[in-house]
């Protein structure tokens, strides 16, 4: 078997290609070069947005293609118009940030589409594939956190524990949201090309449970050894806020939940991660590394104004 993985080189594609590698899978990575090339992959440099680097895996056979690194459908549609069209299947992360707002949860795949969201590119990639016919697998995960999380999401919520034990949050805290561990979205990837059921399909990925935002910095709290007691929660008022922006809280400002009972019935995944096993993994194989890194409380005061 041979792989492409478009990325792979951080976060989930180094999750990804770390499993892939270790089943024995020939792997090539796509990517700009910018960070370590893991060991034991074929290494094709170049920029997802230039024809003349595409056209380097033109005409290389591959049985899948997994694709964490696509944002906009011009860059699938790129490297599609020129891959050999003999790949079985193409695996694509997209986004649970598709969604339209609603009052019912838990969002399910039939749930309707925001198509002004940031997330925008992603459910055209989706529509895209659909439309061509081309054989694919998306995958729509809520909050990914875990080693190596370059997005500050459960690490934003550590510093404040370690350094000042003051977090603001948002009301009274009882927004739900949910997370979902990097490794039981890359089980989750690689698992669906084992099901033919799972061919032309979307599903959500994420973590068992939802978790309102207080429970989720006591779940924090818990992992970085900090007495709940000791923990100040500062109150900002959210709904002066837009609730999709992640500039100055990293999570959403609604409610948040996905079901993901269609990929349940559909293979035999299951997430491997609860919420505070998945934490203490994230902190106790990355966040302790980066604990002298400066935390500057001034970024927060744009909360309360």
């Amino acid at each position: 078997m041979k792989i492409l993985v478009m990325g792979g080189t951080r976060f989930v594609g180094k999750s990804l290609v770390n499993k892939l590698l270790s089943k024995g899978v020939k792997v090539d990575i796509f990517t700009r070069g910018n960070k370590q090339i893991p060991h034991g992959v074929n290494f094709i440099k170049g920029d997802r947005n230039q024809i003349d680097d595409i056209k380097q895996i033109s005409n290389n056979n591959y049985d899948y293609i997994f694709d964490i690194s696509g944002r906009e459908l011009e860059q699938t549609r790129l490297l599609v118009d020129n891959l050999n069209a003999s790949f079985n299947r193409y695996i694509y992360v997209s986004s649970a940030g598709v969604y339209k707002d609603i009052d019912e949860i838990p969002l399910s795949e039939n749930d309707a589409i925001d198509k002004e969201s940031r997330h925008k590119g992603k459910y055209e990639t989706e529509d895209w594939l659909i439309s061509e016919n081309i054989p694919f697998t998306s995958f729509r995960p809520t909050y990914i956190y875990g080693p190596d999380n370059y997005n500050k999401i459960e690490n934003w919520f550590f510093e404040r524990l370690i350094n000042t034990k003051t977090v603001p949050i948002p009301g009274d805290g009882l927004l739900v949201t949910q997370l979902g561990h990097v490794s039981d979205l890359t089980d989750a990837m690689i698992t669906s090309i084992e099901f033919e059921k799972t061919k032309n399909q979307i599903y959500n990925c994420s973590g068992d449970k939802g978790v309102t935002i207080k429970g989720l910095i006591y779940n924090c709290a818990e992992v970085c050894n900090v007495n709940i007691n000791d923990v100040k929660l500062r109150t900002f008022d959210y709904k002066k806020l837009d609730p999709k922006s992640r500039k100055s809280f990293p999570l959403r400002l609604t409610h948040y939940l996905t079901a993901t009972d269609k990929l349940r019935s559909d293979t035999n995944w299951l997430p491997k991660y609860d919420l505070l096993r998945g934490l203490k993994n994230s902190y106790d194989n990355d966040f302790i590394y980066k604990m002298k890194t400066p935390f500057d409380q001034e970024c927060d005061e744009i909360l309360f104004k």
